[in-house]
């Protein structure tokens, strides 16, 4: 690699690094207010965007800068190709985010309404999802990888859950039907938080090993381990 090359990936990294911290914040206080009814996160949580949306536009500008003016190839290429793609997953997991700050806001206009008893760990397992994403991608770990891939289930499992239990309270009590609709919402946008930071892990382990697993996670889990060559940038 050249200085030349290393450099700009080293921008790009550093770019991509706050972006990430910036998404955790907005997960974590838009499923605080939900959660917490902490309503007054919500402004904070939709201000951020702004900031997401310009730093999402300016990683992609410097990865088609290299794609043109470096022309990478083998581990180069694949670590561009993969900030490309986590640097979308991350703006949408901002947009979620605000979407589930949004919700938070009608789900408390009614104070009564009950949160749904595993809507917490769901909201607290996406958000470790997205954090062990990030510690996947800065220490080019598999096994971490995996570890965020194996953690949707539960997600999925959890937000069946919240569902058939909000299904219950609507027909128990038709008053609380509109609330009980925008945490439906809330709830979805959550399991979709998860599926982001699935895709990022599944990103890590192309980066690591070169290899695409998504749609196809059970034939990768069951092979030996290997031990991975670190691309990550220092």
């Amino acid at each position: 690699m050249s200085r030349y090359l290393y450099r700009d990936f080293q921008e790009i990294h550093n770019r991509l690094m706050t972006q990430f911290g910036l998404v955790e914040q907005m997960s974590d206080k838009s499923t605080r207010a939900l959660c917490d009814r902490r309503v007054e996160l919500v402004g904070e949580v939709i201000k951020a965007d702004d900031q997401v949306d310009h730093a999402e536009v300016r990683i992609e500008e410097e990865c088609l800068k290299i794609l043109a003016l470096h022309q990478p190839v083998a581990s180069d290429l694949r670590r561009t190709t993969t900030v490309l793609k986590i640097n979308s997953d991350l703006e949408r997991i901002a947009d979620l985010a605000c979407n589930i700050a949004e919700r938070a806001k009608c789900v408390h206009q009614r104070e009564n309404f009950p949160i749904p008893d595993g809507l917490p760990e769901m909201a607290q397992r996406s958000i470790t999802m997205v954090k062990l994403a990030l510690d996947a991608f800065v220490q080019s770990d598999t096994t971490l990888a995996k570890q965020v891939i194996q953690m949707d289930r539960r997600v999925d499992e959890l937000n069946l859950a919240v569902i058939i239990e909000l299904r219950g309270l609507m027909q128990r009590d038709s008053t609380m039907v509109d609330s009980a609709l925008h945490c439906f919402s809330a709830a979805r946008h959550i399991e979709r938080i998860a599926d982001h930071a699935e895709n990022i892990a599944e990103d890590v382990i192309y980066l690591v090993d070169g290899e695409i697993v998504r749609h196809n996670h059970n034939d990768y889990f069951t092979r030996p381990l290997r031990t991975t060559t670190n691309t990550a940038i220092e």
